[in-house]
């Protein structure tokens, strides 16, 4: 028996995985945290799987229905959106089944922030423009955040930010980011990447507080900011240069001196 912690990704079902998919289609206890994930997502559950959202259940009723399974020698897909490694609250159910003994497998999927480019049409990385992402949040309504992870000292580094679970704090955001990135830094905040209820709001940071409200964005969306949004007349990647050293069958060589 084994627990598959599986992204589900943005929420489009076609952005699963092929590996996702096959053990949803296969797995006979599902567990899906609440409306995050899509019916869609859940359509192709085995006949007869429990399926069970666990949107207002407690950690430890939800490792209870996991280790009865275990029990029971039942495979478990576990499925969060976006990617797990990213905000999906993870690490506490892993810990568990470690004191339980109980095997676990990590599927990625696709992350909100990768969707939420994709709706943009842009990369997050420009050469000379913007070679850096971080991606975070702000303290509030979950966790507090570490010591030095604040957006004002984040912010220095004018780094391309992703700033996920923070839509209903628009104006903190703003006012945390005006002093590195200027009212006029490009500003793009996306709610329900890939999903039909997609909302995306476009501006400059003096301005997109605004835009939220009147979109009535308040969840389940990512900030993004940065120069790369707006990045004009920069040089070609480095990948398509012909000043870049090829071998004969175009791959990069190693320049050595």
């Amino acid at each position: 028996m084994t627990v598959y912690f599986i992204g589900a990704g943005p929420g489009a079902a076609d952005l699963l995985t092929l590996r996702a998919d096959r053990l949803i289609r296969t797995s006979p206890v599902c567990l899906y945290a609440g409306s995050i994930v899509p019916e869609e997502v859940l359509d192709n559950t085995p006949e007869g799987a429990e399926v069970i959202n666990t949107a207002r259940m407690p950690l430890e009723e939800i490792i209870e229905v996991i280790r009865r399974a275990d029990a029971q020698g039942r495979d478990v897909a576990r499925l969060h959106s976006g990617d797990p490694s990213i905000y999906s609250a993870l690490a506490e159910q892993a810990r568990r089944l470690t004191t339980l003994g109980i095997e676990y497998e990590i599927v990625p999927g696709v992350p909100a922030f990768s969707a939420a480019a994709a709706v943009l049409g842009h990369e997050l990385t420009v050469p000379t423009v913007g070679q850096s992402v971080i991606l975070t949040r702000v303290g509030g309504r979950a966790s507090a955040m570490p010591d030095g992870e604040d957006l004002p000292t984040l912010g220095r580094s004018g780094a391309t930010m992703v700033i996920h679970l923070a839509a209903h704090d628009i104006d903190r955001v703003v006012a945390e980011l005006l002093p590195n990135y200027g009212p006029e830094c490009p500003v793009a905040v996306v709610a329900y990447a890939s999903r039909p209820e997609e909302k995306t709001v476009r501006g400059t940071l003096a301005g997109i507080a605004d835009q939220v409200r009147e979109a009535g964005i308040v969840r389940t969306a990512v900030i993004i900011v940065g120069r790369v949004l707006a990045a004009e007349g920069f040089p070609d990647s480095f990948l398509y240069s012909d000043d870049r050293p090829r071998d004969e069958n175009g791959r990069t060589l190693t320049c050595t001196h």
